[in-house]
């Protein structure tokens, strides 16, 4: 008996573009942001079935030449075969002459997430399902506020934070000017929710290599849970050298593009966690092959942003870790997730469970 395989090409994508507001400001030593741009995509498959996804590339000025890579994707895959792996393949093959990294990634990874999206609605099957795992909670931090802002508020929100969903982790951002003024947002925190709650703390790159060596000793004692991005994220042998002598484990990854970035840190023992950003590491397929590669090491990973997805990945995750949870783009989500008891679960339904608010999409939406 034999049967015949119904190839899975692409009729139509659509890509637009939002620009939604934050309910706490992200405020970082990368800027502030009050206002969070996200291009959404939709992939229109032969038979019907469409799949959907978002990236979000920080900066609204941004979007036009996603949005353009995009397209310039659309062109090459069109009405071929495009299950998700072979796709991926082509999408890099096809960009790696403006560069592997940047926008020919962030473009790839949009429409790679889409694809896996449509490919588990076919199926009838969660993405988490599909890809062989089952749903389920995934523990989680709050991340949705606790920047470098005045530290009078911190307490506060602190508490808000803990609130929101029964967490029991948040995470708080670090890398002022002064020593004492970190400290003092530690303590503030502490004294909002006291010592049981697990404080990651986030410098978003903003030490030099000597300052951070002094920074994360002097920081060493405070119970922290990692140490992210102390310096500019390329520094490899930075990373090493500091690896090896703080006790606080180091977090890094959000700005690996694609997996060989985490090999390479990996390879030269320069991290203790390691975090995937979907938009960076390659989207779904990218998050495969980087999973296995912590795996593979034994070092746990966590997602930076994108829980919707992630929600689901994590469950196919040998070393899963913790689940960052924002909130940045349920404004525009008709189904927006909700933490229970400081966790989160993907819902029960076919895909990744994305589905745009079409009114809140029309009341945000930003011409290109």
């Amino acid at each position: 008996m034999s049967s015949t395989i119904v190839p899975f090409k692409l009729k139509a994508v659509r890509s637009r573009a939002v620009l939604v507001p934050l309910r706490r400001p992200v405020i970082a030593g990368i800027g502030r942001f009050d206002l969070w741009p996200l291009v959404l995509v939709d992939v229109e498959m032969v038979g019907g079935v469409v799949g959907s996804s978002y990236v979000a590339p920080y900066r609204a000025d941004a979007v036009p030449s996603v949005i353009a890579e995009i397209r310039d994707l659309v062109t090459v895959l069109q009405r071929s075969a495009v299950a998700p792996f072979d796709a991926f393949e082509t999408a890099v093959k096809g960009l790696n002459v403006i560069g592997v990294s940047g926008v020919s990634t962030i473009a790839t990874s949009a429409i790679d997430m889409a694809l896996w999206d449509a490919l588990a609605k076919s199926a009838g099957l969660p993405l988490a399902v599909y890809l062989g795992g089952s749903l389920g909670p995934i523990r989680a931090y709050n991340s949705n506020g606790l920047w470098r802002h005045a530290v009078s508020t911190l307490a506060s929100e602190a508490k808000d934070l803990r609130a929101e969903g029964g967490f029991s982790a948040m995470k708080l951002r670090l890398g002022n000017a002064h020593l004492a003024d970190d400290l003092a947002a530690i303590r503030a925190v502490r004294e909002g929710v006291g010592d049981d709650v697990d404080l990651m703390v986030d410098f978003n790159q903003a030490l030099g290599l000597g300052d951070a060596i002094r920074r994360c000793h002097e920081l060493d004692d405070q119970g922290l849970y990692w140490f992210e991005e102390p310096i500019a994220y390329d520094n490899v042998r930075g990373y090493a050298q500091l690896a090896h002598q703080v006790r606080t484990p180091l977090q890094m990854g959000e700005n690996y593009y694609g997996a060989r970035d985490l090999f390479t840190f990996l390879s030269a023992g320069a991290v203790h966690y390691a975090m995937a950003d979907l938009m960076r590491i390659g989207g779904v397929t990218g998050w495969l092959r980087a999973a296995s590669l912590a795996g593979a090491a034994g070092v746990q990973l966590s997602n930076h942003l994108y829980p919707e997805l992630c929600a689901h990945l994590l469950r196919v995750t040998p070393t899963a870790h913790w689940l960052e949870w924002v909130d940045w783009a349920s404004p525009i989500l008709a189904e927006p997730m909700q933490p229970v008891a400081g966790h989160l679960t993907a819902p029960d339904r076919p895909g990744a469970g994305i589905a745009w608010d079409e009114t809140a999409v029309s009341k945000y939406a930003v011409a290109i």
